[in-house]
């Protein structure tokens, strides 16, 4: 196994790691709207934060040396489903390969952001 880090990528904030390669796959952990240079929230609406987290996807997946297209797996958490589809206009334009997915409401995320992905991709 391998652990993948970036500071163009928000830190972990607990005990856990950005990204792990293992058996040709790379399993990153769910990224939610922090800026990386500063570590604070985007206050912006469920568009501007589905497209930093992107933003900060694609990045992890350059430092673990793959790509948007390599993406196999998503797994996507609202915090209101009344966002689902303007999170999926922003979503479609860096996920064009349509990677299989399971997006579902919570009742809560980590910093009371309003979206967090999580990303299995091929390296």
């Amino acid at each position: 196994m391998k652990t993948i880090h970036t500071d163009k990528a928000p830190a972990a904030i607990g005990p856990y790691s950005q990204g792990i390669i293992s058996g040709g796959l790379v399993f990153f952990s769910g990224q939610i709207a922090i800026n990386p240079a500063t570590g604070e929230i985007l206050n912006g609406g469920i568009e501007a934060q589905t497209d930093l987290v992107c933003n900060n996807i694609g990045e992890l997946l350059k430092t673990a040396g793959t790509s948007f297209d390599k993406v196999v797996k998503t797994s996507c958490f609202l915090k209101d489903m009344g966002d689902f589809g303007a999170f999926n206009e922003v979503y479609a334009k860096y996920f064009t390969s349509k990677p299989a997915r399971s997006c579902v409401a919570v009742k809560t995320l980590p910093k009371d952001v309003l979206c967090e992905i999580e990303v299995i991709a091929e390296v």
